[in-house]
């Protein structure tokens, strides 16, 4: 990880912490286990195991950073597991690679100075910078085996999605949607929203 990479990889975090390095390299030891270069369209995919903790969410905007996956591309998913792990596919070459934190590693790391600020109610933008700076340090420098677990190269063959060009508007609220999210209905045909408002409405008066 070179220092522009992990300065863009900040400042799209927004703050300093020592979780959004960790997926930073987690992502990069996953990319050269598989031996792939970062995502610039669909070329890798990335099936996150986080949840919607503090740690995890920065885990994964270090993961998203590294791999190129964004949501925005469709190309990352998130199952809501609430483990600090990830598997990356690479999607033309159907192979992947299940990357995590070690489990000591990752119930140590909740005992942090960093971690504490924040148990304080202290925003992580405001974690003094003699608490924050030795931890992404020490986890920029630490060697792979100390905190990650990385499994064995798998096949996978991620299903192909056909991409949708054409739209036409819902006949209900007027709005210009892509045809794939329209539902035909005894009204025209709805987007996703005046969808459910008609079935619940017709739920109501059965």
């Amino acid at each position: 990880m070179t220092n522009q990479e992990f300065v863009v990889a900040a400042a799209f975090h927004g703050h300093k912490c020592p979780a959004m390095p960790l997926g930073y390299r987690a992502a990069q030891a996953a990319m050269n286990t598989l031996g792939v270069p970062r995502s610039q369209d669909k070329e890798l995919h990335v099936i996150a195991e986080t949840g919607k903790g503090h740690a995890a969410g920065c885990f994964l905007d270090g993961i998203m950073s590294a791999t190129g996956c964004t949501y925005g591309k469709s190309n990352i998913e998130k199952r809501y597991y609430n483990k600090m792990a990830f598997t990356l596919i690479d999607v033309k070459g159907k192979r992947s690679v299940r990357v995590r934190l070690k489990d000591e590693f990752f119930g140590n790391m909740l005992n942090s100075p960093f971690v504490a600020q924040r148990k304080l109610g202290v925003a992580p933008q405001d974690v003094p910078a003699e608490v924050a700076d030795p931890l992404v340090e020490k986890v920029m420098n630490m060697p792979e085996a100390m905190f990650l677990e990385i499994g064995p190269i798998v096949a996978y063959e991620l299903p192909k999605g056909k991409g949708c060009f054409e739209t036409d508007l819902c006949t209900q609220c007027g709005e210009r949607v892509f045809v794939n999210k329209l539902f035909e209905s005894e009204a025209g045909r709805l987007c996703v929203p005046c969808q459910e408002q008609s079935s619940a409405a017709h739920n109501a008066h059965a």
